[in-house]
């Protein structure tokens, strides 16, 4: 495990405090101290307990300070390390939630030898300390973060060590292929067999694809993080804001009888089942469109190409309609729902309901974003592809990884191609560059698991968290 130093004038031998609940007037507020000072600082503000603090029983007492003032009366508890969340002796005050009780509380812990934690703090010693690895610490962040079920199991399975075991099976695996081709190298003499080059070969292969298989579940990490991005297209007044009001609940955009009245692109968040969904209702296509209407267009186009799902929403109440132009690359990947909005008004109207013909491939669905008719149909099927996009990895985990974890497996996975590449060459390629290839491979997974000390990568990414965390 990495051993490494905070930067500026702190440091990783200081005792540290901080609100580990959000700040402002609450219930309660609790404030967490750790480092080699809890012991000392807890026999002192709490005077009548015995030197042998009893650890991990929580204690109802007052807090005095150092002049003895009384602040609040509190509940509290002592950990000694090892086993703790960071590794270090803990003290753990939960106090009434008043912000002048909690102030008045950290500021005598600094005037008792602790100083304030810096953001990510007590995460980060607890990965220096060993208690989990990067990717579990990592997790936390996620967890707090998380904004649907699906991103909470994910979190929850990451901090239980998932993504680190499918990594620590990879390095192992890795570790075996570079001893067997570093026996090339230190035996040069020696007749090995020729079917350990072809173990090495299979060995390689397999490395690189379990590689290529965690690096595919970036886009579903992303999904969970920032939600499912569902772009709402069509004609001018087919629906489209009236179907993003239906589905999310409220007027959120502007609802007009006249064409065009989207000019730019509004994005709303809301829930369907277990998912996040980042509805983006877009300027009408409208081939006879003005300037500002053209640059709303080139909007919506550009918003294609980066939607996990698109809405095509047509109006039930017209004849059959064609596919625009635009549609046409996402047709055929199952990213395309076609919704016929105005279900509601086509009784009695010559020619309705053909819409549905436009593409017989494409999933349908008649819904009224009036009257909420079809809409549930239409959630379940939002549902089903936001599932799809879900990758298989084993045992049915959700492994999501991040953008830090992913430019480090491009890294490991084109370094294992080239290892891979020198191996079948038909020209020999020296063994000591597949080596070198292996070691970077090795040292790229051994990054994304916090193997690899890298002191600004640490400060960057534990300076993301919360203070208290």
């Amino acid at each position: 495990m990495p051993t490494t130093t905070l930067t500026g004038s702190a440091s990783s031998d200081d005792t540290i405090a901080a609100l580990a609940t959000p700040a402002g007037t609450a219930a309660l507020g609790l404030i967490r101290v750790s480092g080699a000072g809890c012991k000392s600082i807890a026999a002192g503000v709490f005077k009548g307990v015995a030197e042998s603090l009893p650890e991990r029983r929580y204690r109802h007492a007052d807090y005095r300070a150092v002049g003895g003032e009384l602040v609040d009366d509190v509940v509290w508890s002592y950990g000694a390390g090892p086993r703790t969340f960071t590794g270090e002796d803990t003290l753990e005050i939960s106090t009434h939630g008043n912000p002048l009780i909690v102030q008045l509380i950290l500021a005598d812990l600094f005037t008792r030898g602790c100083r304030a934690a810096e953001p990510g703090e007590f995460t980060r010693r607890a990965f220096l300390n060993g208690r989990m690895e990067l990717t579990q610490a990592e997790a936390v962040m996620d967890l707090i973060h998380a904004r649907s079920e699906r991103a909470l199991v994910a979190a929850q399975q990451q901090l239980r060590g998932g993504l680190g075991r499918h990594l620590e099976g990879l390095i192992a695996a890795l570790l075996g292929v570079l001893a067997r081709i570093e026996a090339y190298i230190d035996f040069p003499d020696e007749d090995l067999p020729v079917e350990d080059k072809q173990l090495v070969r299979t060995a390689l292969a397999d490395v690189l694809r379990g590689t290529e298989r965690l690096l595919a579940t970036r886009r579903y990490g992303d999904l969970l993080r920032d939600g499912l991005k569902t772009v709402l297209l069509g004609a001018p007044n087919v629906g489209k804001s009236s179907l993003l009001n239906a589905l999310v609940g409220r007027d959120r955009a502007i609802v007009s009888p006249e064409p065009g009245t989207t000019r730019d692109f509004i994005e709303e968040r809301m829930h369907v089942g277990p998912h996040l969904l980042r509805l983006i209702d877009t300027a009408g296509l409208n081939p006879f469109a003005g300037l500002v209407e053209q640059m709303g267009m080139a909007k919506t186009v550009e918003r294609l190409a980066e939607a996990d799902l698109i809405l095509w929403v047509t109006d039930e109440t017209q004849a059959q309609t064609k596919v625009p132009g635009e549609l046409q690359p996402y047709l055929g990947a199952g990213a395309v729902l076609q919704v016929r909005n105005k279900a509601d008004l086509t009784a009695g109207v010559p020619g309705a309901g053909q819409a549905h013909n436009a593409s017989p491939a494409l999933p349908s669905f008649a819904v009224s974003a009036l009257t909420g008719f079809g809409l549930r149909e239409l959630q379940k099927a939002i549902i089903a592809r936001a599932d799809a996009l879900r990758p298989v990895i084993a045992d049915d985990e959700h492994i999501a990884i991040n953008a830090r974890h992913a430019d480090a497996l491009r890294r490991a996975r084109d370094s294992l191609a080239t290892a891979a590449a020198g191996l079948g060459a038909t020209v020999p390629v020296p063994i000591e560059l597949v080596a070198s290839d292996v070691r970077g491979a090795l040292d790229a997974l051994g990054e994304v698991a916090g193997r690899v000390d890298n002191e600004r990568m640490l400060d960057a990414l534990f300076s993301t968290f919360c203070i208290g965390k």
